[in-house]
């Protein structure tokens, strides 16, 4: 867990912090003081998100104390290596995802867990994606984003939810890897959902 984390803050620039744990006495809940917590396992707690860093003596200070938690992103942190997210229920991305490979459309890393995918976008701000967001006729309530402010578990974080895995995985020894402008995906990812007739409910 340490060796990702520190390829995520050194290499690649994106600020990290180690997520609150699942509890190890009561299977898919979180460690956190929220009984009803709908990400155990997953997020932040204790550093808050603020603390995210890519200080490489602060994450192995973390990571040698708390060796098993889990890596938090924090997305489109300030200073624009972050990399910001758009993510999916696990049964329509994988097959929105399909679809793009049939179009045509390039697409960075992709981080799944059993419930949801997230594809690593560009950072953008909330005024970006709101003129976006308002010029659809249709977006999928299912979608959601994960911009400035937000967080995302890293592979290979275990959450109370289960493994988080690369569905689409980096260049091996790549430097910071490319990600996709939000535009093109958030236009790729409704077109594919219309066109394939997915559904994508509430999750």
């Amino acid at each position: 867990m340490i060796s990702a984390a520190l390829t995520y803050a050194t290499q690649w620039q994106w600020p990290v912090l180690p997520g609150v744990a699942a509890d190890p006495e009561r299977p898919g809940r979180c460690g956190c003081p929220d009984p009803e917590c709908t990400v155990p396992g997953a997020h932040p707690f204790d550093p808050g998100l603020l603390a995210a860093t890519t200080d490489a003596r602060m994450v192995r200070w973390w990571w040698t104390n708390r060796p098993a938690a889990p890596i938090v992103l924090a997305t489109g942190a300030p200073g624009g290596h972050a990399p910001c997210a758009v993510s999916l229920p696990a049964l329509p991305a994988a097959r929105a995802l399909a679809a793009l490979d049939r179009m045509g459309m390039r697409l960075g890393p992709v981080v799944a867990s059993s419930a949801r995918w997230s594809i690593l976008v560009k950072p953008y701000s909330m005024e970006q994606l709101g003129e976006l967001l308002y010029a659809k006729d249709f977006v999928p309530g299912s979608l959601r984003f994960h911009g400035q402010g937000g967080y995302l578990a890293l592979p290979p974080s275990e959450t109370g939810r289960g493994a988080v895995r690369w569905e689409r995985a980096p260049l091996p020894g790549s430097a910071s890897p490319w990600v996709p402008d939000v535009e093109a995906v958030v236009d790729a990812v409704v077109d594919a959902l219309t066109r394939t007739g997915v559904s994508a409910p509430e999750l």
